[in-house]
């Protein structure tokens, strides 16, 4: 059961739980093709926290709860009391008194552990240095659309071992999606995401390796999927990152050559064009990125749901 969940990792979630995350994010996905929404979450009232700056993330929740019938309060830490030295902790409790679910984007993940911890409502991490479930979700969502399926599917990663990529790792052991992390030596995924998608694929039956050789991990990939090198927080070292995964990295038409004639390329967003992705890839048949980006709202409209609701009201 979802609801009253935190969702900060993705780990808190059984496969049989994202399928029912998935499944409803198509339910409701179909409904407003048709211009039908319910006000599901009529008088219900998520509030967001940044840290970062936010395009798909805050829109996403912001439009996805309004078509709910919800109301949607964003905050930075500059406009609250966090600012002056109130707690993680007091303002969790504070906010947990006011609404229903709490978002947060934040720099260092333990922040939005510590939200979680204190909060009495359920908390969702909205992008931190180590994990960003809300995309891989949406992610998944844009795999089965586009394949008909998870299970067996081969996806390439490439490029540095960030929190995205934790978390796809999870997702895709989950899932039963075979993944290979292409990444520079230093620049692994986080140890903690690769020893628990090994757990998670001994159920699956997923196969999860790392190379260092792009290459390698594209060779009959079904998917390839890239990210900034330089995610927020690591501007100071974009020299060093520009030499290391330059150009070897770089996904381009000579590297989606060896993926399967009919691979998709996946990019989260925002893409330093000319960096990890060619104009040619990006903008090119392969790509399904703006679906990807799309499905951004109606996956964390299924999430809120199922977060604030019983399943059987859904369905």
């Amino acid at each position: 059961m979802i609801k009253g969940k935190d969702i900060l990792t993705l780990l808190e979630l059984s496969p049989q739980e994202i399928e029912l995350i998935l499944n409803l994010a198509d339910k409701l996905k179909m409904e407003a093709v048709k211009g039908i929404y319910k006000p599901l979450l009529a008088n219900r009232t998520l509030c967001m926290i940044f840290q970062k700056p936010s395009t798909r993330t805050r829109v996403s929740f912001e439009v996805g709860m309004f078509e709910l019938g919800g109301y949607t309060i964003t905050l930075t830490p500059s406009e609250m009391q966090l600012s002056r030295g109130e707690t993680i902790e007091d303002t969790a409790r504070t906010l947990s008194r006011y609404v229903n679910i709490l978002a947060a984007r934040v720099f260092n993940h333990n922040d939005v552990v510590r939200l979680a911890e204190a909060a009495t409502i359920p908390v969702i991490n909205a992008l931190s240095d180590k994990w960003h479930p809300c995309q891989i979700l949406a992610d998944l969502q844009t795999i089965r659309e586009v394949k008909g399926r998870l299970k067996g599917l081969k996806l390439a990663w490439v490029g540095d071992g960030n929190n995205v990529c934790n978390t796809l790792l999870i997702g895709c052991a989950k899932m039963g999606i075979n993944m290979v992390v292409a990444h520079p030596p230093g620049y692994d995924p986080l140890k903690e995401a690769l020893n628990e998608a090994y757990k998670c694929a001994e159920e699956s039956g997923a196969k999860i390796d790392t190379t260092h050789d792009p290459k390698v991990a594209v060779k009959d990939a079904d998917i390839v999927v890239t990210d900034t090198f330089i995610s927020m927080g690591k501007e100071e070292e974009r020299e060093e990152r520009m030499k290391v995964f330059l150009p070897n990295y770089q996904v381009n038409t000579r590297l989606m050559s060896l993926a399967k004639p009919d691979a998709v390329f996946m990019h989260c967003l925002p893409a330093k064009r000319g960096e990890e992705v060619t104009d040619e890839v990006i903008d090119g048949p392969k790509s399904i990125v703006w679906e990807e980006a799309e499905n951004r709202k109606h996956t964390e409209k299924a999430l809120l749901c199922l977060l604030l609701l019983d399943e059987k009201a859904l369905f």
